[in-house]
């Protein structure tokens, strides 16, 4: 089969010949996730209202120092810099975010909405035609992600653990921790508890992929299951550019 050449045409930041409405989506990945990074970090820097019994916020768990009664090692402690702000959440959330920064999942997400690097298909970029990947910094820290995931393995042991107490409250009459014994009293644990439930079994669910065994095509079982391995992905471009 005879190759013919194709020319690529560079275009501009935006330029495209396509006519759908194809900066719909990057724009709503960048209202709705941008939104959730302000409240995050508002919420984190809060220090307060975090708790309510025995829920306890998955944004401030584990707490490992704090006032509440889910504290591990006490209130804050002595050491911490006057100058900085203390919050619980602080102390943990770079771990699980970091985790989450670098996941593919992700990256695809801000690499569109944030950096429209690409911001979508036959789309212009802001950077031309340069492409270094992620071998040069500051992308090149996307490659520990996995290890980012070891880490996060310990905190899925507390948010496990958060779950099983948040099944649990102190009773006024009797004073003694027993399970939620009514329908209303049921639903208002199910909405209070539905946080550390949620981020518990979310996590879990991406570990069992994040850590499974690499692939003979060189990928975990992520990326084995949402893309083709790198060999695969070479011979595609092959037949691409000889089309």
């Amino acid at each position: 089969m005879e190759a013919v050449p194709v020319r690529i045409v560079p275009r501009g930041f935006g330029e495209t010949r396509r006519r759908d409405w194809w900066w719909i989506e990057p724009m709503t990945v960048f209202i709705v996730f941008g939104g959730f990074v302000a409240y995050a970090t508002w919420a984190a820097f809060q220090n307060a209202h975090y708790t309510y019994g025995p829920y306890l916020s998955p944004f401030y768990a584990p707490e490992l120092f704090g006032d509440s009664p889910h504290a591990w090692f006490g209130p804050k402690p002595e050491w911490w810099p006057a100058l900085v702000p203390f919050s619980p959440a602080l102390l943990i959330l770079p771990f699980p975010g970091l985790f989450r920064f670098t996941c593919y999942y992700y990256r695809g997400a801000y690499y569109k909405a944030f950096w429209m690097d690409p911001v979508s298909c036959t789309v212009g970029e802001p950077r031309g035609t340069s492409y270094w990947g992620e071998r040069t910094l500051p992308l090149v820290m996307q490659n520990i992600h996995r290890y980012f995931a070891y880490v996060a393995v310990i905190f899925l042991l507390f948010l496990s653990y958060d779950v099983w107490l948040a099944l649990w409250f102190t009773s006024p009459a009797t004073v003694a921790r027993t399970r939620v014994p009514n329908s209303r009293m049921l639903a208002s644990a199910f909405v209070a508890g539905v946080g550390p439930a949620r981020d518990a079994l979310y996590t879990w669910t991406g570990m069992v992929t994040e850590l499974a065994p690499p692939t003979p095509g060189g990928r975990n079982g992520t990326c084995t299951l949402m893309g083709a391995s790198k060999p695969a992905l070479r011979r595609a471009t092959r037949r691409q550019a000889t089309i």
